[in-house]
């Protein structure tokens, strides 16, 4: 190995040409160690004796509930009118529906927050728990040309 000096004597200038191997070493014992402890624990496993069944996957898709509210506060259920008193009863229905419906809330830009939250409410208190909003996304502005 070589050693640098502090005094400036003859060669103290050129650059050193030897690899210093010991931290290079230190590290590979250090992970050869790691691996000798761990190794025999990943081949160690219990054996059971889990019981076999059969069965079918259920592939039953939620019922998806269309709930429109147009500027002036008039209130549709998958595209037919519905009153806004008889919205509640309607929501307890279908909450007790196993799996539960998904909730797609369409508005009107111009439709006031109170009919909104009336009908959010009525629906978080039927336990709906599906409740997503629907918009239409805007058009991509073009780009300015260069």
């Amino acid at each position: 190995m070589a050693f640098g000096s502090f005094n400036g004597g003859a060669g103290s200038g050129a650059p050193q040409s030897e690899i210093n191997m010991v931290p290079l070493i230190d590290v590979m014992l250090v992970l050869l160690v790691i691996f000798i402890i761990t190794a025999p624990l990943l081949s160690h496993a219990v054996r059971i004796d889990v019981p076999q069944a059969t069965s079918s996957p259920v592939d039953a898709d939620p019922a998806k509930i269309d709930l429109a509210i147009d500027a002036e506060g008039k209130v549709y259920w998958n595209d037919s009118p519905i009153a806004l008193e008889d919205l509640a009863a309607r929501f307890a229905t279908v909450a007790k529906d196993e799996p539960q419906p998904e909730l797609h809330l369409r508005a009107d830009k111009a439709t006031r927050y109170e009919v909104l939250a009336q009908v959010m409410a009525d629906a978080s208190r039927a336990g709906l728990k599906r409740i997503g909003f629907v918009s239409t996304p805007e058009a991509a502005a073009p780009s300015p040309a260069r």
